[in-house]
């Protein structure tokens, strides 16, 4: 018994040095990891600000550049969704049709070098993920017969025609030649259907208000957080 007794007690410091050695490791890595935590959220609060102050300076140069125009377009600004929307039917598009009308066409010839160039400028184009040209219909379909599910679809074929009409005349308009290249790079078109109808205080479906066209400018500012935080994880202890 003496001489177990003496083994054991002998092994018991150095599982004493062991436990007291690991407890210091795993505080030094709640340590680092804490910081590296503090760190991100620095990092990501850094880039929300900046986000931030990106919306607003890209609202108020847009305004600037069409405040006096979006009344004779029948348009208006979105400050949230940097989104210039076009909100008069009868002057995008014959009912049913994707042909972009004359009027249209008119708009569009003095609306979009424009804009293309204040999205495009050196204060703005680093901050750009992308252009988004989205085509909206209101919920009915022809005279308003039709079943939800199908004039759903038959809407959406119409938004996604519609918008790659629009697009189509954009990329070929002469005053944006050079702007071709970032242009296959950043926009995109985007039929949506009826999936985000305009409505009014009571929650009720404006359907002349929710066909329309918008040109939506994306920010970058949501997939550099998303890098921020997987170099959060990657960097973990």
């Amino acid at each position: 018994m003496t001489v177990w007794s003496k083994k054991e007690e002998s092994h018991w410091p150095s599982i004493s040095d062991l436990m007291s050695g690991l407890m210091l490791v795993f505080l030094f890595i709640a340590i680092a990891y804490m910081r590296n935590v503090e760190d991100g959220q620095k990092r990501i609060k850094k880039v929300a600000v900046a986000y931030q102050e990106t919306q607003v300076s890209l609202y108020n140069s847009l305004m600037d550049e069409f405040k006096n125009d979006l009344p004779k377009w029948k348009a208006r600004i979105d400050r949230d969704t940097l989104s210039v929307q076009f909100m008069e039917p009868d002057v995008l598009f014959q009912t049913g049709s994707s042909d972009v009308t004359a009027t249209f066409k008119s708009i569009l010839d003095d609306f979009f070098p424009r804009y293309v160039k204040i999205i495009f400028s050196k204060e703005y184009q680093n901050c750009i993920e992308e252009i988004r040209i989205e085509g909206h219909t209101s919920s009915e379909w022809g005279n308003g017969n039709v079943e939800h599910e199908e004039a759903y679809f038959n809407n959406m074929r119409l938004s996604q025609d519609r918008t790659r009409s629009v697009l189509q005349y954009c990329f070929n308009l002469k005053s944006t030649t050079d702007e071709k290249t970032k242009m296959e790079r950043y926009i995109t078109a985007n039929g949506l259907s009826s999936s985000r109808p305009v409505k009014d205080k009571q929650g009720f479906e404006l359907k002349e208000l929710s066909r329309r066209v918008e040109f939506r400018t994306r920010t970058n500012a949501e997939q550099k957080i998303v890098e921020i935080v997987e170099q959060i994880n990657n960097e973990a202890p």
